[in-house]
């Protein structure tokens, strides 16, 4: 990071962090300047984990699921993963269809929570 002096020279400018409760003075390079900011990870969202395909979908929009339920397969060099659903819940969206190619953390499936009767 660079800023303008009093006399129009360009200097780095240092950037503070706090670690520990103690502060650290330091320069930063355009990677860190141009970082994606942090994002926490949200539950309800089931994210491919790998690059892979969507050879086939057990559940739909709508659809009432519980703890380990089969919700879709994801196919990748070769091997059939299953995605199970994580907790009992409610498919709010399906982001994918059969035959998709998806990226790695594209969003395959959003499941809200909420009490499923056995």
């Amino acid at each position: 990071m660079e800023k303008e002096n009093q006399n129009g020279k360009k200097e780095h400018a240092f950037v503070s962090f706090v670690v520990n409760e103690a502060e650290y003075k330091t320069l930063t390079n355009k990677m860190y300047e141009t970082r994606k900011p942090y994002e926490p990870k949200n539950p309800n969202l089931l994210r491919a984990f790998m690059p892979g395909n969507i050879p086939e979908m057990s559940k739909k929009k709508g659809d009432l699921v519980k703890e380990g339920d089969k919700l879709l397969i994801l196919e990748a060099m070769k091997m059939k993963n299953l995605i199970l659903a994580p907790f009992d819940g409610k498919i709010k969206s399906v982001n994918v269809k059969v035959g998709d190619k998806v990226s790695k953390n594209h969003v395959l499936v959003e499941v809200t929570p909420q009490k499923v009767k056995k």
